[in-house]
Order: C-alpha cells, then structure tokens, then sequence
C-alpha cells in the first residue's frame, strides 16, 4: 500500500509502498477514504524538513538540549549515530482521517466491518491507503454526515479541548488569534456556545472567513478595530478568554492577549506560538495562561491510547475519544460547518506535488483533504433535500402584539376540513372573533359567514391581509397554495396557521422562509395535530424522560382514495403521502425530542404503500409504514416506541399503555377519538393572544417539511437522502408592541 513519509535529514517527501498493517486486537484497520493535511503542524514540519542542519537547531531547541544531554551521558560518537540514524529514516505525515473499517481485531465490539469511522493520532490515521487504529482513537461516523467533513475529527477535537479550557460561559466576549484552521474551528465552537467572538489575523480573506462563520468583528492585529469591538462589546472591560491559535517565533500574540484581557482572564495557548510572557502585564492582570494538549485527556497515555484503557466518565468528562463524538456529533447535526474550511482536494496519488505547492505558497488553503481511490464509489455523496434560500440578512423580529380582547381571525378557505375540524372548536369561545373569510366562490363565502358566524366574508384576500384588525390568518387551502398564502400573511404581520402540508417542494419551502427572514416575523403554526392529542401526551409523560436512542415503528393504514378525490391530483397538488405524511414525521420527532436527519424510503409497484425509515442524530430510528392496501375495519394508526427496556403502545388515538417496570393503561372505557386538534388550537390562540412563542419553533418544521418532501427523492433515487437545514441567521429581536 501507499504511505506519504518524508526524510527529516535530506527533506525528500515520497509516497512509499509500505507493508499493510495486521490487525491486532484492540483495534480495527480502516481503509482511507479522506484524509486531512494540517496545513499548520504538518507544515511546519515539511518546512523544518528542508532547512540546514543549523536551521532545524534554531527550529527545534528542546532537541538540540537533548542532543547535549545525549552527548554528555553517551559520548559524542555514539550521539553522533543515533542522531544522524534517525534523521536519515523515513518519519509518517498525517493524524485525521475518516475511512470504512475493513477488519475488526479481538476485543473489538462497537464497530463492524463496513462501518464508517474519523480516526486521530499522528501514529494510526495517518497519510496511507490503510491504517491499524486502536479503540480509543476511532468514533463511528454520524449517518448522514459527508465523510470529508467527518475527516475533520481531530483537529476539531484539538480545537474543542482548547474552547473546553478556557471554560467559556454563555454570554462572555472572547478574542481568537490565529485564523488558520484551529482558528476558524475555535471561533465557531465558541458561537455554538454562546459567545461573542472578536478574531484578529494579518490574512483578510481568513478574517472574512471567520466572519461568516458567526465571529461578530476580526481584522488585522495592528489595526486597532479588535480593539475598538473588544471595548465595545465588554464596556472596556477586556475578553473573558483569549486563545491562541497563532504560530511562528512572533511575541506579537501574547503581548495583544495581555492587552485586550480582562482582569483576571484566561489566557489558552493551543497553538505554538512564541510565549516570552510580559511578566508585568500578565502580573498586574493576574491572568491565567492555560494549555491544551492536544486533542484531550488521554493523549500521550499509552494505556489509553494503545490498550484502549478509558478513563471513567465520572471523573473525566471529555477524553479523545469522547471529544471526537461529539465534533462529530455537532458536524452531523450542522452546528459546526466546516465545508467553506476546504480549500482544496487532490487525489492521494498528487500527495508530492500538493505539500510543494503548500510548501512554496503556491496553494494557500485553510483545509486541503486527499481524496483516496475509491472513496467516492465507496462511500458515494448521498442525495441532500436543502432549501434554497435567498434572504441572508434577516429582518428585526416584528414587534409581536398583546391581544387584551377576543383574538380576531381570518379564513383563507372554508372547505370540508376548515368546517369539520376547525371551524366548529372556535365558534362557540368567547376569546375568539371570526373577523373574515376569503373563499374563491362568493356562495362558499356566504355559507361560511352563515353557519359560523364571520363579520365578513369576500373573495379578496387582501381584505383580509390589510385589515390591521386581523390579528392571525388560516390558510386551509387546497395544498398546492399553501406555501404562497402562508408567506403571504406573513408578509402582512399575521400569525399564521397553515394546515399541512406547509410547502409541497424546497422551492416552496423557500418562499416562505424568505418572506419570515424579509419581514422578521417568524409566526407560524402548522397544523401537525397529533403531538397535542391528550392520550398520546399522557402516554409520553406516563413514559418519562428517554435516555438511551429509541426504535419507533408507526403503522398508517391510509386506505385507498375515492376516485374523485383531488388528493389523486398528484401533478398540482402533490403526492399524497407530500400532503399527509409530515402529520406523522412530526408525531415520531416529537415523541424523540428531535429532527430526524435522514430519510430512507421504499414502495410496492405504483408506490401505493410506503415503508420510510427515518434517523435521527443520537441514532434512534423510526419506520414509518404509510398503507393503502389494509383492510378498511382495522385502526388507521398504531404507534409502538421501545427504548430503555420500555415499550409505549398508541393504539388510534382511542387506547394507550407504556409497558415498563409498572405498566400504565389508559382508561378501558373507549373515549372519542382526539387527534389534538382543540388542544393544537388553544396553543395557537394562547400564542397569539399573549405574544408567546409559537407552539412549535419553525426549524422543526422546517425538519418535518424537509424529511416528507426526502420521500420522494429516496424513492426516485434508491438511495438514503440527506436532510440539510437551512443556517437560518436568527431574526434579531425586536421590541415588544
């Protein structure tokens, strides 16, 4: 197999045919699929490679004190050999990868052959074709999750342990030096954890870059504005941290974190960067300068890393290991982005030509990544469903009004659902005014406004949308208007309630997100009913909380559509599991506290039924079966969720049990079937007569719109599609009305 090594005393840098590695027990071997060069520690250590015998002594001090100590214990001979045998030997580059495992050692039993994992460790994920990694230095790949992002793993871990020591709190002001890749990652694990980060950087694009990425202010260390934006932000106080994660001889560094500290701050060195303290700036300050080894507790420990001895989580929180699951974690759920870090990929056969390109500044990059044969068809990008937004600089969040009366509506639609499941739970309240109703004939306008009781009725829609009186609109609307009415409203300051599904492609989906981002007013309800249903809320809280992931299997006997039902028109108005399906993504995401992140779907021939597997970020699973070739007489839906050694049993919404070490039945006295929606109604209402959040956040459904819409193209596709969420920027706050 290949292996980059480079030569320390001569410089040369080759891809060499190596021998493959046995398997041993304790760990397992992984065939590369991507692997990342550190454009900072592997760079500096190509560069040190090629200096003069004098040059690497300048470079490298602590080995020339060893050299001396050498000397005078073993004579100068014999120092003399073993250090020009080991100059003269070929070194390994190389400590962060993702690859398939190939074969699993004794001992070894939470990995498979096949599975894919990110490896770490300067001896074991290195620059080859195929690497021996021991159990402490690999963590499974989150389904879902691009295998070039996952091969970012370590040195996200490196950046993670260095945030985990500067002990951030939410709400604290931090300064990043060092915009290089350590830097870029640094700045967003601190935005994803809650603080306000100013970098500093000579490179304009890496400040750019890190702006992007959530910083609030960088610039160029001597041109004051870090300074300017840290008194700003801290009242002239100074950041609570700094971190370093600058290299080089400079004492530049050290000397700004000194002076943009606060008193008493912490001061984090995770890169290598020249640390000759100003003794009387960090005395008068009393700062704490910390280190960061590495990628966590556990490096350098033999009999963690290579005889797999875990430290116990009681007494140490964070290891590697532990460290490299949860950047993956982060990077699966989209909360860490390192896709704009990857400036290149070259294939592993170009190693030689890439690290000279680096080496001579011909190729400026923050991540380079090689790309191994075979990668793609091993392991090829799955399908994404994304949202193609266009509105990047939100709106201040709409003023949100207190109703001290009746919360007065309007209907968009007042067909069969509108007068059977909504209309007749909000005509009899007296905290509810039905102000307006838009029907497209004026005959079904006339017949609403009768039997329910509307002041008005018409077939313009923007009477309703202008009238300031109208507090909320309800769009109940054939499906293939849903996305345009509800954006629409927005627009016009309404709360929306929009009955699903909320947009039938990610084009629609887009409108609507525009138009929140455009107009700062976020709103919006759809009408998924069943989370609120009472029964299945009992059986939930009857449950308790869920600690381990959850299989969830949910069987929809749909049955089969009368022939003239306009749900057939699947060309304008969608398929029908588009239309139908999110009620029960959302059900499932709700009972799991979480959106899925992938969707599996297969059918029968016609796709009359549906089997859809659904996957969710701490590895619970649900499948859906959506039917319509079920007898008619049997329930239309049974819901079983097991986790925990408990099981909790839905049957239609009539009957529930959780079966646990006490089991709990709903009353055997059948009551009527309650799907939630009175419950779904009075959170709305509540919402918009208080100026309370939503009942539901719109990312979830967003989720839940993304995963139905997914259905379709894993069944077009064959293939498991990836759900990629839109980075919504958060719509800053307004004053309250």
């Amino acid at each position: 197999m290949k292996q980059v090594v480079q030569n320390y005393k001569s410089g040369e840098l080759t891809l060499l045919d190596v021998p493959v590695p046995a398997c041993k027990p304790g760990g397992v071997v992984v065939r590369t699929l991507y692997s990342l060069i550190s454009t900072g520690t592997e760079m500096m250590k190509v560069s040190e490679a090629s200096m003069s015998l004098l040059g690497k002594a300048k470079a490298r001090p602590d080995q020339v004190a060893k050299v001396v100590q050498s000397v005078a214990t073993n004579g100068l001979a014999a120092t003399y050999r073993k250090v020009t045998s080991k100059l003269d030997s070929y070194t390994p580059l190389g400590y962060s990868l993702c690859g398939v495992v190939t074969d699993v050692g004794a001992g070894i039993d939470d990995v498979a052959v096949g599975d894919v994992v990110a490896c770490a460790g300067n001896e074991h994920a290195l620059h080859a074709e195929l690497n021996w990694v021991p159990k402490n230095l690999y963590a499974r790949v989150p389904d879902g999750l691009d295998p070039r992002h996952a091969a970012f793993a370590t040195v996200g871990s490196i950046a993670m342990q260095g945030v985990r020591r500067g002990e951030p709190q939410l709400g604290d002001v931090a300064l990043v030096i060092g915009l290089g890749l350590i830097g870029q990652l640094v700045v967003q694990l601190l935005v994803a954890s809650g603080v306000r980060v100013v970098g500093v950087d000579p490179d304009p694009s890496r400040c750019e870059l890190a702006e992007r990425l959530g910083a609030l202010v960088c610039a160029h260390p001597g041109a004051g504005v870090a300074d300017t934006a840290v008194g700003e932000l801290t009242g002239g106080h100074g950041v609570d941290q700094v971190y370093l994660a600058a290299g080089g001889p400079s004492n530049d560094p050290v000397e700004l974190a000194a002076k943009l500290a606060r008193d008493r701050g912490t001061v984090v060195d995770i890169g290598k960067c020249s640390l000759n303290l100003p003794w009387n700036a960090y005395y008068e300050k009393e700062l704490d300068v910390r280190f960061s080894r590495s990628y966590g507790p556990g490096r350098y420990d033999p009999s963690y890393e290579l005889d797999g001895r875990d430290y116990p989580i009681g007494y140490v929180r964070w290891t590697e290991r532990r460290n490299l699951e949860c950047f993956l974690d982060l990077a699966g759920r989209d909360k860490i982005d390192v896709e704009p870090l990857i400036s290149h990929v070259a294939d592993f056969a170009e190693a030689e030509d890439t690290y000279r390109a680096l080496n001579e500044g011909e190729l400026k990059a923050v991540a380079v990544l090689f790309r191994y044969a075979g990668a793609e068809a091993a392991d090829p990008e799955p399908p994404v469903v994304r949202v193609p937004v266009t509105v990047t600089d939100p709106a201040p969040r709409a003023a949100v009004r207190r109703r001290s009366g009746p919360v007065r509506l309007g209907f968009v639609g007042a067909g069969n659902y509108a007068s059977s499941m909504l209309l007749p739970h909000l005509t009899e309240r007296a905290d509810v005014r039905l102000q307006h109703v838009v029907t497209t004939s004026a005959l079904s306008g006339a017949n609403a406004r009768r039997k329910f009781g509307f002041a008005d009725a018409s077939t313009d829609l923007d009477a309703v949308l202008s009238d300031e009186d109208i507090d909320a609109v309800f769009v109940v609307t054939r499906h293939s208007t849903h996305a345009d009415l509800a954006a629409r409203a927005l627009r016009a300051g309404k709360a929306v309630f929009v009955e699903k599904p909320l947009a039938l492609s990610e084009a629609e989906l887009a409108v609507v997100l525009d138009a929140i981002a455009e107009s700062g007013n976020d709103r919006l309800q759809v009408g998924f009913n069943r989370r609120f249903a009472p029964l299945l809320r009992q059986a939930k809280a009857e449950f308790g909380t869920r600690v381990g992931p959850a299989s969830v299997r949910y069987l929809v006997n749909a049955g089969k559509l009368e022939q003239d039902s306009w749900y057939n028109q699947a060309g304008s108005e969608g398929t029908r599991f588009a239309g139908e399906g999110g009620h029960f993504v959302d059900t499932v995401s709700w009972l799991l506290d979480t959106d899925p992140v992938s969707v599996f779907a297969t059918a029968t021939p016609g796709q009359d039924d549906l089997q859809i597997l659904l996957r969710y970020p701490d590895g619970s699973t649900a499948a859906i079966t959506y039917a319509t070739s079920g007898a008619p007489g049997f329930p239309k839906e049974t819901l079983d969720l097991l986790a925990d050694r408990k099981v909790l049993r839905l049957d239609d919404f009539v009957k529930a049990s959780v079966h646990a070490k006490k089991r709990w039945l709903s009353s055997r006295l059948p009551k009527g079937r309650d799907k939630g929606q009175r419950a779904e109604l009075d959170a709305f209402l509540a919402a918009v007569a208080n100026g309370t959040p939503m009942p539901v956040p719109v990312d979830s459904l967003v989720a839940t719109t993304l995963a139905t819409l997914a259905v379709q193209t894993s069944l077009n596709t064959g293939a498991p599609v990836r759900l990629a969420l839109p980075a919504r920027a958060p719509v800053p706050n307004g004053a309250p009305a």
